[in-house]
């Protein structure tokens, strides 16, 4: 990889399908950054282990993912496409990085209290550590840069935190790393609660778009959307759940969210969500075609991901190689 380049990383977890929220609020950003940055982009099957998972389900929905993250742009030859736990040393910098994080500052993570409430028959402590192991996710690449939501700001200023501890313990160590915000970054919000985020576990598939949706249900979830009181199809804080399609159409039809209103004005609901079904079709459908071309070659999505790993485990192996060397551990002889 290019050592000039800053570097950035993200991944998403291999747990149920990929919704469109996903899609515009984060893996469609990944693709322009390949050309400007060192990318890493993972599929973080480790994170997924918090909740009990049926094993022929989650190695199906890995490749899965896999195929779909070539299918959005991300090229496996400007970019190291990985899955997480083909390189071990996320796992063992998580435990180094457990040493120095404090208990009250895990009992502190939203999203832990969150999923705890949610899932009160299986709080683990993976569930408590998955800050810990995103930091390392994020530290063993030495990263600049991580494209992050907001829902995850709390997890990255752990890594921030996590990195200046440790370099101040131990001497400098680990490269601070900086959220990545996109100017066209969006939060896509449920089409049943639009005041809560699209979520690929929401139990209501009716609040959901996902990328493996057929044009008939596309359409038949947005026709149920929920609105606001009423006809009018205008961006407003008093109006989330128009907003909310709003920005999907925006987002889908590459049109200005003023010039969708003016585009609307007058126009009822139902007009306005076809409108919105036809923008997400176009988009999704190729999308779909090439990520099923791609899971149907397992021997290419075999290769991409060895290249991938070997990429990233030479860049994680010096890193841990320095940390261990930094407390104090003796490194293997190679």
């Amino acid at each position: 990889m290019d050592n000039v380049r800053k570097t950035a990383f993200s991944g998403v977890q291999p747990t149920g399908r990929i919704t469109l929220g996903n899609y515009l609020g984060a893996i469609r950003n990944w693709r322009p950054l390949q050309d400007e940055y060192n990318c890493l982009y993972c599929v973080v099957d480790l994170h997924s282990l918090t909740v009990t998972q049926v094993p022929a389900e989650l190695r199906k929905n890995t490749m899965d993912l896999v195929a779909l993250y070539i299918a959005c742009g991300i090229d496996p030859d400007k970019s190291s496409l990985f899955i997480q736990s083909h390189v071990h040393e996320h796992a063992e910098l998580t435990w180094i990085l457990d040493t120095i994080a404090y208990v009250g500052e895990m009992n502190r993570m939203t999203q832990f209290k969150d999923k705890s409430r949610k899932h009160a028959d299986n709080i683990n402590m993976g569930l408590m550590n998955y800050p810990v192991l995103m930091a390392s996710d994020i530290l063993l690449y030495q990263t600049d840069l991580v494209p992050v939501g907001k829902d995850q700001l709390q997890h990255l200023e752990l890594a921030r935190n996590l990195a200046e501890r440790f370099n101040n313990r131990y001497s400098p160590t680990f490269v601070v790393p900086e959220a990545l915000c996109f100017q066209n970054g969006c939060s896509i919000k449920s089409l049943q609660e639009p005041t809560a985020k699209m979520s690929k576990s929401d139990p209501n598939e009716n609040a959901v778009i996902t990328l493996f949706d057929d044009p008939d249900t596309i359409r038949r979830k947005l026709r149920r959307a929920v609105t606001d009181c009423c006809s009018e199809v205008r961006f407003a804080e008093d109006k989330p759940a128009i907003s909310n399609l709003l920005t999907i159409y925006s987002l889908t039809a590459d049109e200005s969210i003023a010039d969708a209103e003016k585009r609307f004005d007058g126009c009822g609901y139902g007009v306005f969500k076809d409108a919105v079904a036809d923008a997400v079709i176009s988009v999704v459908e190729p999308i779909q075609r090439e990520q099923k071309r791609l899971a149907a070659d397992k021997s290419y999505l075999e290769n991409v991901l060895k290249q991938g790993a070997e990429q990233a485990e030479r860049t994680a192996r010096k890193t841990l190689d320095k940390v261990y060397r930094k407390i104090g551990l003796i490194g293997r002889v190679r």
